[in-house]
């Protein structure tokens, strides 16, 4: 990353427990002609620790979007997706819903949060490529972010 850079690129967080869902959506973004940075990790309480900037993340720049799988170890999404929402210094970062999950509860419980979107993974490699390549587009060229 070059030093122009440093404070302009966007920075997009995983929250995702699967390495070859990260591993996939780190291939798609890498197409991508965006300035961009990809965080990930890999449970709810790292998120959160991670968002709250708190021990190893005292210095982190807030997320300019946040991808969160629903199905975490230790908290879960949608506990997760709930603290974002309530907290006044994170509740304007855009929240994507990227999960396995079909189950309708899932899906009216996730905006009842106030999820800014949901969507299901396809099982189908280039199809997750045009989902990703879609979601950047929308949230960093489309939509004004705050």
């Amino acid at each position: 990353m070059s030093i122009e850079m440093i404070g302009t690129h966007k920075i997009i967080f995983l929250v995702e427990d699967n390495k070859a869902d990260i591993r996939l959506i780190q291939e798609a973004l890498k197409t991508s002609s965006l300035p961009h940075q990809l965080v990930t990790v890999t449970d709810g309480i790292k998120a959160m620790t991670y968002l709250r900037q708190e021990g190893e993340y005292a210095n982190v720049r807030h997320p300019d979007l946040i991808l969160l799988d629903l199905n975490l170890p230790r908290k879960d999404g949608r506990e997760v997706l709930a603290e974002i929402k309530s907290d006044p210094r994170l509740k304007r970062i855009p929240v994507v819903i990227l999960t396995t999950s079909k189950n309708q509860d899932d899906i009216f419980h996730s905006y009842d949060l106030h999820a800014n979107c949901y969507i299901t993974k396809p099982r189908n490699l280039s199809q997750l490529f045009q989902i990703i390549q879609s979601i950047e587009d929308f949230w960093f060229s489309t939509a004004t972010l705050p």
